[in-house]
């Protein structure tokens, strides 16, 4: 069996990071939660319990094997900035959805063209930037329950995106090659469009499911 890889969460003590954090801990990984508050990350890991430690973003993304971004876009460019060097050679799972309050539910991709594109552009070819995750409710990840809907990956290189569905399906979720990392765009729009689904059909969790599978 393959040693599991630490993983770090930045910006990790929000709805998201913890569900991703939960889900990761119970499938045996070591889990570093990142904050830009020490206490708030000691409560964090305090809350999550064994195989979860608690840290400043820096340090987290320091210690960290793998990286997961899990803020609001309003916080991103600040983070990937501030661990830019900490992150030097890694690979780095942007979760970002250029959401842009009130009018979530209207598509709105800042002039990169996606919110993965600008982590690119900060962190430059030095980083494996693959986003990830931005079509699942936190609310489900922080449940216990069976996720039934699936998570697009983009990035630029091939290797980079299998080594994230891989940590995709270990968790229980099914994770599917989704091109370039350009292509990161028209994920991030469809949480826009979801949320709209959301509202006008009274759906909770309204999520993605690939078809045409061959039995």
């Amino acid at each position: 069996m393959a040693i599991k890889k630490k993983i770090s969460l930045l910006g990790g003590t929000g709805d998201l990071g913890t569900g991703l954090a939960s889900r990761l801990l119970n499938s045996g990984y070591e889990v570093i939660i990142g904050s830009r508050t020490l206490e708030k990350a000691k409560q964090s890991e305090q809350t999550l319990g064994s195989n979860a430690e608690g840290m400043l973003n820096k340090d987290a993304a320091s210690h960290g094997e793998i990286v997961i971004l899990t803020v609001p876009f309003a916080h991103q460019r600040n983070i990937v900035e501030e661990c830019k060097l900490e992150l030097s050679g890694k690979l780095f799972i942007d979760t970002t959805v250029p959401l842009m309050p009130p009018k979530v539910a209207t598509v709105q991709l800042p002039e990169a063209g996606s919110a993965a594109q600008i982590s690119q552009n900060i962190l430059g070819d030095e980083v494996r930037v693959v986003s990830a995750f931005q079509n699942i409710s936190a609310e489900l990840l922080q449940g216990n329950h069976k996720i039934d809907c699936d998570v697009l990956v983009c990035g630029n290189k091939k290797e980079s995106r299998e080594e994230v569905i891989d940590l995709i399906n270990s968790i229980g979720m099914k994770g599917w090659h989704a091109g370039m990392l350009a292509n990161s765009a028209a994920v991030e729009a469809m949480t826009s469009v979801l949320i709209s689904i959301n509202k006008h059909h009274s759906i909770s969790h309204s999520g993605i499911k690939v078809t045409g599978l061959k039995d």
